[in-house]
């Protein structure tokens, strides 16, 4: 099974209705004139930005999205019906991109964001449109125009306040469960977790963010390995990463410091950007070791990394730990949100 975080799409706008060639015919009206009336316009193909979805994976049965076409017009200078738009629901955090022309044409970010991707085509003109002082009986009419086709490729970056990286069965997906509503699928086998998943933590009777468990992240990563990069790309909307280490893996001789350098060392060459977002340390399986064990594998993790940054201890599956972590990134990221006001605040010019 591969989670689609990229799809191809093909849309198709409506056609545009011809005009319409017609005369008055009515008993005792001699020479009528032209009555023919214009053809309907084509309906436009619109990407709709949904939030209850977080997949693209709908997108690998259905590929192609026509709108409907206008009707031609008719006698007596009667238009013809103009075709329905079409929307298409994708979820947020959806980058569109033309894939003829490399162009970017929009980001999705807000739920209820409306693009339109596809131009309906003009309805034409019948000849009632051509009278003219000198042309009483025109018999000249133009065509609907075809509607804009386009091969649009969609690229989904999940939104999320908090991202979780680490190593595969370093209990990320635990984690989400033990701190929110999301029911991922978790076995004690590596990449359960084939696509994101996005839950909501609640701190507080009004205080929230969103948390994202992406799949788990292997050395070579960036290049293509294990569940590849497009994963990665996840990470890039996220405010605070949370990186979960095992501390007490099945492996003997599984070294969780070399795994945490293995992974930072992926964000890196990815992006350096993602490398330089703020990172916390979350020593995570802290049930499965006594108190001296646990104290002996915690400094010789923290020295190993010459780790500086937050640390925090938490048992995933028994729930230990994970509330006063909550509190901790929710405080973090309102710190993040009073900085990020500052400095839209702040003046150059005055300052």
């Amino acid at each position: 099974m591969k989670f689609v975080d990229e799809a191809t799409i093909r849309v198709l706008a409506g056609n545009g209705g011809h005009g319409c060639l017609s005369f008055r015919r009515e008993k005792y009206v001699e020479r009528g004139g032209p009555d023919g009336g214009d053809g309907g316009h084509g309906g436009s193909v619109f990407l709709v930005a949904d939030p209850s979805l977080n997949t693209l994976a709908d997108f690998r049965v259905a590929r192609k999205f026509k709108a409907e076409g206008g009707q031609g017009g008719s006698g007596r200078n009667k238009t013809g019906r103009s075709g329905e738009d079409l929307d298409v629901m994708v979820p947020c955090g959806t980058m569109v991109h033309d894939v003829d022309t490399g162009e970017l044409i929009c980001d999705l970010t807000e739920p209820g964001q409306r693009q339109k991707v596809a131009e309906g085509g003009r309805g034409g003109l019948g000849n009632t449109r051509f009278k003219s002082s000198v042309n009483r009986a025109p018999r000249k009419i133009t065509k609907g125009t075809q509607g804009e086709a386009r091969h649009l490729r969609l690229e989904l970056k999940v939104l999320a306040d908090v991202g979780l990286l680490g190593m595969p069965n370093a209990g990320k997906s635990t984690l989400i469960s033990a701190m929110s509503e999301a029911k991922p699928r978790i076995a004690d086998y590596p990449f359960t977790t084939l696509h994101p998943n996005l839950g909501v933590v609640r701190v507080g009777r009004l205080q929230s963010f969103v948390m994202a468990d992406v799949p788990g992240l292997i050395e070579g990563a960036s290049a293509g390995a294990g569940l590849g990069i497009q994963f990665l790309k996840h990470l890039q909307r996220t405010r605070l990463l949370l990186h979960v280490v095992d501390i007490a893996p099945l492996d003997p001789d599984a070294d969780p410091a070399a795994e945490v350098r293995a992974i930072v060392n992926e964000l890196g060459r990815f992006s350096p950007d993602l490398a330089g977002k703020p990172r916390w340390l979350v020593i995570n399986k802290v049930d499965l070791l006594s108190g001296d064990d646990l104290a002996t594998a915690r400094e010789r993790l923290l020295s190993a990394l010459d780790w500086e940054g937050p640390v925090f201890e938490v048992s995933a599956a028994t729930g230990a730990g994970t509330e006063p972590l909550g509190q901790a990134i929710m405080q973090e990221l309102e710190r993040l949100d009073e900085e990020a006001a500052a400095e839209e605040d702040f003046d150059p010019a005055a300052g």
